[in-house]
């Protein structure tokens, strides 16, 4: 490709790097906590391509006609240009900016093992009832702390629903170290109230209390913890289908 095909197709990257970082889609492929990094590299790609741009327009004539991949003559006078399959290299660019794949759930949920990992430490809840935990939180609460920290606490937990062979339903969210492409799930079994005819990935509110109440995931025999639950009611996806 040319030094101004170069430059376009830097544009279209990074302008796609910036439409994802502004609108809250890069949340479907990295961490919140990457929102920062992205948009830098957005805006360093748009500045590459208009100095490239620049660069492009202010050499010298004669100079351009040597530089390599520009269009050259053999000794017969023929033309010949670069292959026309490296504009290939837009596609991704484009599939970025028009196509936006959705978040993991429950298929995926369904054949990887439980991830639970213990945590550092468990710091003090603060007051006030139902008191939002995370799906990771609660779990690694329950499991590792044995429900010390938690006692009679009314928990309210928010994550779409798988259900197994068995038809059981989990509570689940996708647990992510970087991206999308390393995202684990990270499950809590329900008893108590549960609500009839759950359907996978419809995603759930849930209000409950600790319970000893365990169970092991066939996958890879981790630890899933159970919460009893008081209160349910359906609830839209919410914009960070993930868990950091």
């Amino acid at each position: 490709m040319n030094r101004q095909a170069q430059a376009a197709v830097l544009f279209l990257v990074g302008a796609a790097v910036l439409h994802a970082g502004v609108t809250g889609l890069y949340l479907r492929y990295v961490k919140a906590g990457l929102r920062p990094l992205l948009l830098v590299a957005g805006i360093v790609l748009i500045v590459a391509a208009v100095a490239t741009v620049w660069y492009e327009l202010r050499r010298p004539r004669a100079t351009e006609e040597n530089q390599p991949g520009r269009e050259h003559h053999d000794r017969r006078g023929h033309a010949h240009r670069e292959p026309r399959i490296s504009w290939l290299l837009v596609l991704p660019v484009l599939a970025l900016i028009l196509v936006a794949p959705p978040a993991l759930g429950s298929y995926s949920a369904l054949r990887a093992g439980t991830a639970l990992q213990q945590p550092w430490g468990f710091p003090t809840l603060p007051a006030g009832d139902p008191l939002q935990l995370s799906v990771v939180d609660y779990a690694g609460r329950a499991v590792y702390d044995h429900g010390h920290s938690l006692g009679d606490r009314q928990i309210k937990i928010t994550g779409f629903i798988t259900l197994d062979g068995s038809g059981a339903p989990y509570l689940v969210r996708m647990s992510l170290n970087c991206c999308a492409a390393d995202a684990q799930p990270v499950k809590i079994g329900l008893s108590g109230r549960i609500p009839p005819a759950l359907q996978p990935d419809t995603w759930l509110e849930v209000i409950g209390t600790y319970t000893g109440k365990q169970t092991r995931d066939p996958v890879n025999d981790g630890i899933i913890p159970f919460i009893d639950i008081s209160r349910a009611r359906p609830v839209p996806a919410p914009p960070n289908q993930y868990e950091n």
